[in-house]
């Protein structure tokens, strides 16, 4: 069967963004057709279009990560899923697709009450929120943290679920704007870091104490500041790249703190099946209890995605996007 899909043949801005029809197989052993209906949209679909995150890829390339849809066919050796089951499934390039081939191993059932526009939108930043705050540095009541790109669809929701876990929240943002969106989601010290310097606002907030910890998804224009930010012996996570990447540094930077710098991603936190439905149960969770709201700011039908890229680029948006079959 052919399916459209939203693909590119090289790397480049959102104009090499192509919609093509493509032939779509049969489900092999393992494996199962969904039908998609919504796709998530986030920031690293357009290090992927650009080629920023330079890795070696085939040529032509379907973007996206993660999406929610219905199951049509399924292939031999593949229990515990049926046909019509509603499913999600995150970190899996391939996602710009009205329909696709899919591990089964990959998708997690979709609960009744969350519903599929929810979950494609949340789903992948949910649980990269959930190994950033729970696993990688375990947040504590009554620390104070600090969120790069706080109006940002990952930001609110780690302002949201750190609040919940009793932290109190430093974010940076670009406008008066979403400061004020950052405030409603939780963060007590939104900075607007086009007129202010966050370090030394930071430094001011914590008594010149630091934060033990700083999420950073900008990355080259926020890290090394991030690192002035930490507390001895605190850690400074760089886990995306929106102003591209971080410029190597000698490690001496980090010996007069005793700091700890990584760069994680979401694979490996998930890699194993287990560690996924566990995280995939504290995100519903989350969602189905309040603790994390998702505004879903624009809906763009998926062979318009060049339009999403632009808008996301052009670091007006705040909330998150969905791109629609």
């Amino acid at each position: 069967m052919k399916t459209k899909v939203m693909q590119i043949h090289q790397h480049g801005g959102p104009e090499v963004l192509s919609w093509d029809d493509v032939d779509l197989p049969s489900p092999g052993p393992g494996e199962a057709l969904i039908r998609h209906t919504a796709i998530g949209f986030n920031f690293v679909d357009t290090y992927h279009r650009s080629g920023q995150l330079g890795h070696k890829v085939s040529f032509p390339l379907v973007l996206g990560s993660q999406g929610a849809g219905m199951v049509e066919a399924i292939g031999a050796d593949v229990e515990g899923l049926k046909i019509g089951d509603r499913v999600t499934y995150a970190n899996l390039l391939g996602a710009y697709a009205e329909a696709r081939i899919v591990p089964t191993n990959r998708m997690i059932k979709t609960p009744d009450d969350i519903s599929d526009d929810l979950a494609a939108a949340a789903f992948l930043r949910t649980l990269t929120a959930h190994y950033l705050l729970t696993r990688l540095y375990p947040v504590q009541p009554g620390e104070t943290i600090l969120v790069h790109a706080a109006a940002g669809g990952t930001g609110l929701i780690l302002c949201q679920w750190a609040k919940a876990l009793g932290a109190v929240v430093i974010g940076t943002v670009s406008t008066d704007a979403k400061a004020e969106i950052a405030r409603a989601a939780g963060c007590s010290h939104p900075i607007v870091y086009t007129r202010e310097h966050f370090v030394d606002e930071v430094m001011e907030i914590t008594k010149n104490e630091g934060v033990p910890v700083v999420y950073d998804s900008v990355g080259h224009d926020t890290f090394m500041g991030s690192l002035d930010c930490l507390k001895p012996m605190g850690m400074g996570i760089n886990f995306g790249t929106a102003s591209g990447q971080v410029e190597p540094f000698p490690m001496q930077h980090l010996h007069k703190k005793s700091l700890i710098v990584t760069r994680p991603t979401l694979a490996t936190y998930i890699a194993k099946r287990e560690d996924y439905e566990v995280a995939s149960e504290e995100v519903f969770r989350v969602l189905r209890d309040g603790t994390v709201k998702v505004d879903i700011t624009r809906r763009f039908a998926l062979k318009d995605a060049a339009q999403a890229h632009q808008a996301i680029e052009s670091r007006e948006t705040t909330g998150t996007m969905i791109l629609v079959p």
